[in-house]
């Protein structure tokens, strides 16, 4: 009698459940390494609160609905970062099961799951969605996007076109990168029979009004705050090194289909030369323009973010690796062709199981061994509600009022942002970033100046004792990070500015 693995079985009769598993496994993981080695919010999240609490239609960074979204998941956790975390898993979810649905279209349930459990071994996927932000949230709006548009184009579903305008003018206040993106869809569209019959409707004309009622206000800032001028494009001389930058930024995308990738071999023939009864994964034939569509995007984002990226000095592909990667496993689902064996099952479930779980390792051992052997600070060791809970309440009993602005430092600034009271935040060095709090405002209300004290006396550093004139420096606090290891103490110098008398 032949034995069948019991995943195989649940990926042939209940793949939905297979889907909700591996996704719900994987949130879980990802909840559980801050909330139990996070003592601060990772990467730039603490400046993006700062900002989201501000509601700002439009700031440096970029659209706002991201740090929007950000302060109102904080506030729902009672002033806890927990609601962020919370939302930025929930963005994977979401992006997951839009990839799950858009595959079952193309290649069937049981070839969808596998394109989704190979996806999940992306590391771009991992800990860089810890720090919600727009990479974060636009992930699954262009999961969606890509969705709707296949129904609209590959399936005639006229009836999509409402989200699809609504994913459109979120992704727009999400991300810069949303008008290539949008471009990319509507260049497609173009390019095959089916997608101009589609444009050729009368629902792309609502599409575009309900877009243009979504984006108006934001464009409206562009246009005040004069920031729609393009970026300066490199000096000929520099093209040879921007195009390193390129393959560069690709290697990059490269590494982190590792995982995929060694599934992928380790499935392959090549690999498996002996005679083996593996069992098989059927799916039906596949749509040719399916096919097209899914490599299109699956190349396009990658190749087209990256040499962006790379010719106008972007540090990261534009649109993030999440993006440019999301149809990374369901492009090698297709070219597995119409039959898979899953081959060696054991060894399968065990190297996909590392390449979930090594990400999460590897930020623990970056938490716990990095202070140890690196001079170089952890973001997430510094206690973040300690130091804001500490200036709050002494700002609060020195003047019987609820600390409401903060500024020096601009890392310490943002923390100490976090406080209970939710200060607002001045960024003093450069405080056309911060239109919402003046130096005259700051000095009018009071508020709290924190730097890194290099002494035992908290003397400020020139600039900012340039800045605050005056101002009289505290005794300096010092903070135990998670791990101290071979850094020093955090020494934070403090001073109070005295609000004026109403």
């Amino acid at each position: 009698m032949r034995f069948t693995s019991l995943v195989v079985e649940l990926i042939r009769a209940r793949p939905l459940l297979v889907f909700w598993i591996v996704v719900l496994f994987q949130a879980a993981l990802w909840l559980a390494v801050p909330l139990l080695l996070y003592r601060g919010p990772p990467g730039d999240l603490v400046t993006a609160l700062a900002f989201g609490r501000e509601y700002q239609v439009g700031t440096d960074l970029g659209p706002p609905l991201a740090f929007w979204l950000a302060d109102i998941a904080y506030r729902a956790a009672g002033n806890h970062v927990f609601g962020v975390y919370m939302l930025s898993q929930l963005c994977f979810i979401v992006a997951f099961r839009a990839l799950y649905e858009l595959a079952r279209t193309v290649v069937g349930s049981q070839h969808a799951v596998l394109a989704v459990l190979l996806t999940m071994t992306v590391t771009a996927f991992g800990a860089s969605g810890l720090t919600f932000g727009p990479l974060v949230l636009a992930f699954p709006l262009w999961a969606l996007l890509l969705l709707h548009s296949w129904q609209i184009v590959g399936q005639g579903r006229r009836n999509a076109w409402f989200a699809l305008s609504i994913e459109a003018g979120l992704l727009l206040l999400t991300t810069p990168a949303a008008v290539g993106l949008l471009l990319a869809l509507i260049v497609f569209a173009l390019a095959t029979e089916r997608g101009r019959n589609a444009l050729g409707s009368v629902e792309p004309l609502f599409a575009l009004l309900v877009i243009a009622v979504l984006v108006l206000p934001y464009l409206i800032w562009l246009v005040r705050a004069d920031a729609l001028g393009e970026p300066p494009w490199p000096d000929f001389f520099e093209l040879h090194l921007r195009l390193l930058r390129w393959g560069e930024l690709l290697f990059s995308l490269v590494v982190a289909m590792a995982g995929l990738v060694l599934l992928a071999v380790l499935n392959s023939e090549v690999v498996n030369w002996k005679p083996e009864d593996a069992p098989v994964i059927v799916r039906p034939p596949t749509d040719p323009l399916a096919q097209t569509f899914v490599y299109v995007f699956a190349l396009a984002p990658a190749l087209g973010g990256s040499l962006v990226a790379a010719l106008f000095g972007v540090d990261h592909v534009v649109g993030g690796a999440a993006i440019a990667l999301l149809m990374s496993g369901l492009a090698v689902v297709l070219l597995a062709g119409d039959l898979i064996h899953l081959r060696r099952l054991r060894v399968l479930r065990v190297a996909w199981l590392t390449a979930v779980v090594a990400p999460a390792l590897a930020v623990i051992a970056t938490i716990v061994v990095q202070p140890w052997f690196a001079s170089t600070e952890v973001a997430t060791s510094i206690p973040a509600s300690a130091i804001g809970r500490f200036f709050g309440d002494n700002f609060q009993r020195r003047t019987n009022r609820p600390l409401q602005a903060v500024a020096g430092d601009p890392q310490l600034a943002a923390l100490v942002a976090l406080g209970p009271s939710r200060p607002h935040l001045l960024l003093d060095a450069s405080p056309e970033r911060t239109p919402w709090m003046t130096s005259a405002r700051f000095n009018e209300l009071g508020g709290v100046v924190v730097w890194r004290a290099s002494d035992t006396a908290g003397t400020p550093p020139d600039a900012i004792a340039q800045r605050f004139p005056g101002i009289v420096p505290e005794i300096p606090r010092t903070f135990d990070r998670l791990v101290t290891g071979q850094l020093p103490s955090l020494r934070i110098g403090w001073a109070i500015v005295r609000p004026k008398a109403p």
